[in-house]
């Protein structure tokens, strides 16, 4: 760490840096409006590749040399063990009873924007700021909103509805007002290290790793068969959570017709339910429950008419909120929505302005259960 002297009239921001290109932008936006800045790399997982290499070593080099390049200090913290207990351990979990957890949001909130967050309050930040493509701001009634980021199709709200008006009041978002092209050309034109850096995908503990070996190093899964609606086995699976509602890919089923498409799981019996085609009834619902809610400001009151989304990067749909029993929301989409997924969330929004979720315990019946066929106009998963 470089030692650096600091004005008394400045305030204090500590970048959340991983050694990718929206972190890097995010510390030289900061140190350009005049904020005293702090770089702050958090490692979380501790573990190397197939060849050897320690993917955070490599990260941690790219966050040092860019801070170099800009001058500012830079630290590291490790919350390896507080990563496994209070993220890895749920992901764990909820996989044994079947579900598709979704690991980013239980990271934002156990680890970023809490532990992370205490950490860079510790030294002195009167705010964290991060590179989540969203933004933090003030609406008439004078408090934090979470809102969408300009560029829509990068936008992170999806993953950080459990913020809450506490955590906002503390929290910048300086990417969150960009295109991502323009973030890249503000890395560029400033020679940043990070300017053509790969955007990191999937699950950070698995990488580019098989996902079928690496969980069953944790979870122990039982062979089972696919079976169609009515019974009939079609086919040997490797462990029902190792497949999720409206996957194709991978399934292994031969036979003339359409493609194979999960429609269900019983994972007491160890029954991955299929059948054929991208639009069976079986893969649609209008309703569910979620759990674990969690609201940016305060719940809405009901029954309450809004947009959500139940995966990222779906377009908003609309939802009713009819009412809220024992920490249970019970909701109802106006058109089906197609691969409804215990485990991931729902996310409710008014326009831009993120409301809150929750973790998604239930679908309701689909088409196929109420004995329905499909609405004239074919419902789609936009």
């Amino acid at each position: 760490m470089k030692a650096k002297i600091v004005m008394k009239n400045q305030k204090t921001v500590v970048v959340g840096m991983s050694g990718g290109v929206d972190s890097s932008v995010s510390a030289l936006l900061m140190k350009e409006q005049g904020y005293n800045v702090i770089g702050l790399f958090m490692k979380n997982w501790e573990e190397k590749d197939e060849n050897g290499v320690c993917s955070s070593a490599q990260d941690y080099d790219d966050v040092r040399r860019v801070c170099d390049h800009i001058d500012i200090p830079y630290y590291a913290v490790n919350f390896v063990e507080n990563y496994r207990k209070q993220v890895f351990t749920q992901f764990i979990a909820d996989f044994q009873k079947g579900w598709t957890p979704n690991p980013d949001i239980l990271c934002n909130r156990e680890i970023k924007f809490k532990v992370f967050l205490e950490k860079a309050l510790e030294l002195g930040a009167d705010f964290l700021a991060t590179g989540h493509y969203c933004q933090n701001l003030i609406l008439d009634k004078g408090s934090p909103a979470l809102v969408k980021g300009i560029d829509h199709n990068k936008d992170q709200t999806y993953f950080l509805y459990t913020l809450n008006q506490q955590i906002l009041q503390q929290v910048l978002f300086p990417v969150g007002g960009l295109e991502k092209s323009q973030v890249r050309d503000i890395a560029r034109k400033h020679r940043l290290v990070t300017a053509e850096k790969k955007d990191s995908t999937g699950i950070c503990f698995i990488g580019e790793r098989d996902f079928r070996s690496f969980l069953s190093q944790y979870v122990a899964i039982q062979p089972g068969v696919f079976q169609t609606l009515q019974g009939k086995n079609v086919g040997k699976h490797m462990g029902t959570a190792y497949y999720t509602l409206g996957q194709r890919k991978g399934l292994g089923i031969g036979g003339a017709g359409e493609a194979w498409f999960v429609v269900g799981k019983d994972h007491e019996r160890g029954i991955v339910f299929v059948e054929q085609g991208a639009n069976h009834p079986a893969l649609y619902c209008d309703e569910l429950i979620a759990t674990d809610l969690s609201w940016v400001a305060e719940a809405p009151l009901l029954p309450y008419t809004c947009q959500s989304k139940v995966r990222y990067r779906q377009n908003d749909q609309l939802c009713t909120i009819h009412r809220i029993e024992n920490g249970k929301a019970f909701v109802t989409f106006d058109r089906p929505q197609r691969a409804v997924t215990p485990g991931q969330s729902i996310v409710f929004y008014v326009g831009n302005i993120c409301l809150g979720g929750g973790v998604i315990q239930q679908p309701g019946p689909t088409y196929y259960d109420q004995k329905k066929s499909l609405p004239h106009q074919s419902p789609r998963d936009d």
